[in-house]
């Protein structure tokens, strides 16, 4: 059966051709029918034999044998006719410049091949790629597991484009980063950025941005500087972001402590009312931000305060509002176990995992009073002066020509509105002020008690005298424009033990 395995002698096998001269047009047609005639005949051998068994059965059944030879010739035919068959298949040996590549079945998968690795190379390089190579196409019979990967062949192709090459590329959010010939130069990268954020007590570190790096075919000339790269994902932007009011807290303090104006956050916050925030009001800041966020989680221990029961127990020959500590009680003591995520090292989120008990807190017992208010005893708690906009903060500022520091707030209002006591308290100055307060024109001092005074300056004109009780609310003088002043308003301001401090830690 060799006959079967090869060309008819004299039969051409190969062909060169180049790229887009018509592969396929001069295939040696001779001997591709003759390898499909012996494929067929193979086929006849095989129903052949078949028979030739079926003839030995019957012969055996008629008492007639055949004899061994005959037998063994029919049984040759037979396994000569099933591996040609059933294992091989015409195909044709594929070499590119002399370099063979493999074994397809027809010419067209290798062509095949050749137009998509042109057309993704197009793609990749921004104009027409044609592959100009020498391309040779050998008949043979193949075993059919034996036929080449379509992928190996476009791969070597890839390969031997100089403009093309394949690079691990790092993409941050779907943004193209750079690329790097290795990927191990890539996760340093990436590690040297999340070092910073890691310490001993780290159980996690992940990029908030998801990254991706794959391994593909890109143009030779792409961006591979690893200093830029590092560069690009540590520079910092400018983002919102959130912020909880914490007791304490000033429109113009928080403003200041994120490096920004009162009218930017204004602007930021529309409709919140500056002068009225409250304990766990957000509001939404300005914020730098790094482009590529490191998220962090730390398990950490601590201890903490607990904080002793209060027992309060009724006295009516004391104010209502008004306390006293009979016995002060002892802070217990706990260890604090917790998973604390951060966001470029700022606290995100604290989740408590466990909670031991060191000490027990002791109780305290307070007397509170029970008596009824007079009504111009002070509550505590301030109320506004007056509605209006705040022409002048408290603290420095440009004015008359130079800086200067302002005792309070400057708050702007019509000629003759209502000028209120913040609180309950005794007058102890209501006139025209003189020597160092000559500026304040007419102004009012309220005693509020525990040290506590507010100052009502540049009044048109006075309500109350000195030595008079009001109470929280109660008009005490009008807005006017006396003294030093550049428009109707009022100059409020507040004294702790004789020190001027900001009214912001008061006013709700």
């Amino acid at each position: 059966m060799d006959e079967l395995l090869h060309a008819p002698e004299g039969e051409a096998l190969s062909r060169r051709l180049r790229r887009g001269a018509g592969a396929g047009a001069d295939t040696p047609s001779g001997f591709r029918a003759f390898a499909e005639r012996a494929m067929d005949g193979a086929e006849i051998l095989r129903r052949g034999a078949s028979r030739v068994f079926h003839r030995v059965d019957g012969a055996s059944s008629g008492h007639k044998l055949w004899g061994p030879v005959a037998f063994l010739a029919a049984a040759g035919i037979l396994g000569v006719a099933l591996v040609v068959g059933t294992v091989y298949t015409p195909s044709y040996v594929v070499s590119v410049d002399g370099v063979t590549l493999g074994t397809v079945q027809e010419q067209e998968t290798f062509e095949a091949a050749v137009d998509r690795v042109e057309a993704r190379a197009s793609g990749i390089l921004g104009y027409d790629y044609t592959i100009d190579s020498d391309i040779t196409y050998e008949f043979a019979l193949t075993e059919k597991d034996q036929l080449s990967s379509v992928a190996s062949f476009e791969t070597y192709l890839f390969d031997q484009i100089g403009e093309v090459m394949k690079s691990y590329l790092l993409s941050v959010d779907g943004q193209f980063i750079g690329a790097a010939a290795d990927q191990a130069q890539l996760d340093a990268l990436l590690e040297s950025i999340q070092a910073p954020y890691i310490n001993e007590n780290t159980i996690s570190a992940e990029f908030v941005e998801p990254i991706t790096i794959t391994h593909e075919y890109t143009s030779s000339d792409i961006m591979q500087d690893l200093s830029q790269m590092e560069a690009t994902l540590t520079a910092n932007t400018t983002g919102e972001t959130t912020y909880e009011v914490q007791a304490g807290d000033t429109f113009m303090a928080i403003a200041y402590a994120h490096d920004m104006s009162m009218s930017e956050l204004e602007e930021l916050n529309p409709g919140i009312d500056i002068n009225k925030l409250y304990i766990g009001q957000i509001l939404t800041i300005r914020q730098t931000i790094p482009f590529l966020s490191v998220k962090t989680v730390d398990a950490i221990t601590y201890t903490e305060a607990i904080e002793c029961p209060v027992e309060e127990i009724e006295d009516d020959t004391m104010y209502q509002g008004e306390t006293k500590t009979v016995t002060q009680g002892v802070e217990g003591e706990a260890l604090i176990s917790a998973e604390v995520t951060y966001v470029n090292g700022y606290e995100e989120e604290r989740n408590i995992t466990s909670t031991t008990v060191l000490s027990e807190p002791t109780t305290t017992v307070v007397r509170v009073g029970t008596k009824v208010r007079p009504r111009t005893m002070a509550t505590g708690t301030f109320i506004w002066p007056l509605s209006g906009k705040i022409t002048s903060n408290y603290g420095y500022r440009y004015i008359f020509g130079s800086y200067s520091y302002h005792s309070g707030l400057d708050i702007a209002a019509s000629y003759g509105t209502s000028i209120k006591a913040a609180d309950g308290g005794t007058v102890v100055f209501a006139g025209t002020g003189t020597g160092g307060y000559w500026s304040y024109g007419k102004y009012v001092v309220i005693d509020h008690g525990n040290g506590i005074q507010t100052i009502y300056a540049h009044c048109s004109s006075l309500n109350v005298s000195t030595g008079d009780k009001v109470y929280q609310g109660q008009t005490i003088a009008r807005v006017g424009a006396t003294g030093r002043a550049t428009g109707n308003h009022c100059h409020f301001q507040v004294k702790v033990n004789g020190t001027t401090v900001s009214p912001w830690n008061y006013l709700p």
